[in-house]
């Protein structure tokens, strides 16, 4: 891996060489921008407009545009020579719990290397440090021309350097949070809170990936075959009047547990009048528990949707949903039912073969027992009769 930056964290006294390297990578597929009429290749081409020609590359400076249109030109050297104190060095200014800094702020992340070997004791002091603390160190860096607020924090037994947004880059929030006054109900919240236990069982965010990528794949695989590429089912309308948010928790929750196999509910009437009961999510085994990671993701996808789907009814689907969610559940009772039944059978029919081997090798024996007295009782009259003659 290809050091992306050179320099030293500071902290105190303390100085250590490191070396960053690129953290995260992005698995787009390239598209090319091209004439729709010939499918040719439309390219963006650097143009002077003084002189109405191409420019190379090499021939680009760069120019700030004063207020009067007058225009300032900076060289690679006046760049390179800004007298900023955090050029060559992540300067550590202050050591905050993890939580202070807003997720939001977060860019694009680095792992921090060390540049020699006198490095190793004072970068695994820091990291130790950091660790045992649960604190994030806040520092400053200038990078790629310019500088960057970011954070030291440890990731898998390796420092990380994550560079930040400052903090007037973000834009407040306000007028986007919904301004009418609302009433949470107690059973709502525990309901709510009931739901997020169920989806946070046994997940495994590596376990995720794009499916848009892999749509964009098989749909660019079917132009090459010249099939007709895959294409969605056209979404129900969303829209509508809101019905039952109790409701919608209810079901949702029942849906993520028929998708686990479960068969525990809670008891509330879904009407939303009365109080639902909660009940405390089962036990599994280890054996439960991994027969639900096979389900894992469609049991996320199926609550998310459910809850998104029963919260906002169109007016006219009447009871379609109640239905259909009837009929599926009917199906996996039929289901278990057979299997249960196939199950049955197939001891049975284990036993009845058991009994009869038991039996056939019992008569078996009998028989092979007889025929063997008889023909040694034969043996013992014949040498009887031979004697007798001798004599």
């Amino acid at each position: 891996m290809r050091a992306t930056w050179k320099g030293a964290i500071s902290f105190g006294l303390v100085t250590i060489p490191v070396q960053l390297f690129t953290a995260t990578e992005e698995h787009d597929i390239p598209l090319r921008q091209v004439h729709e009429k010939d499918a040719s290749r439309v390219r963006l081409r650097r143009v002077c407009e003084a002189e109405d020609v191409e420019i190379p590359y090499q021939e680009i400076a760069k120019g700030y545009e004063a207020p009067d249109g007058s225009m300032i030109m900076l060289t690679d050297e006046d760049l390179a020579g800004l007298p900023l104190p955090s050029k060559k060095l992540i300067d550590v200014l202050a050591f905050v719990d993890a939580g202070t800094i807003d997720p939001l702020m977060f860019s694009k992340a680095y792992y921090v290397g060390t540049a020699d070997k006198a490095a190793a004791k004072p970068y695994a002091l820091l990291k130790e440090a950091l660790t045992e603390s649960g604190q994030i160190a806040v520092t400053k860096i200038a990078i790629r021309s310019r500088e960057s607020l970011a954070v030291l924090r440890v990731h898998e037994d390796t420092l990380v350097l994550q560079t930040c947004l400052w903090p007037d880059e973000v834009r407040p929030a306000a007028g986007i949070t919904p301004e009418d006054e609302v009433t949470i109900r107690p059973q709502e919240l525990q309901m709510a809170k009931s739901l997020m236990d169920m989806l946070s069982q046994d997940f495994d965010i590596s376990a995720l990936h794009d499916e848009y990528q892999e749509a964009l794949q098989q749909v660019i695989e079917a132009r090459l075959m010249g099939i007709e590429p895959p294409h969605e089912e056209e979404a129900a309308p969303t829209g509508g009047q809101v019905i039952d948010l109790m409701a919608a928790l209810e079901n949702s929750v029942r849906a993520a547990r028929e998708s686990r196999g479960e068969t525990g509910t809670g008891s509330g009437t879904g009407t939303g009048t009365g109080t639902a009961e909660v009940r405390e999510l089962p036990v599994r085994t280890a054996a439960g528990k991994t027969a639900a990671k096979r389900t894992e993701r469609t049991a996320t996808k199926t609550a998310a949707k459910t809850a998104a789907k029963t919260a906002v009814v169109p007016k006219d689907t009447g009871g379609k949903k109640s239905t259909a969610a009837r009929k599926t559940a009917a199906r996996k009772t039929t289901a278990k039912s057979t299997s249960a039944k196939t199950a049955s059978a197939a001891k049975t029919t284990a036993k009845s073969t058991a009994t009869t081997a038991k039996t056939t090798a019992k008569t078996t024996a009998k028989t092979t027992a007889k025929t063997t007295a008889k023909s040694a009782a034969k043996t013992a009259t014949a040498k009887k009769a031979t004697k007798r003659a001798s004599a």
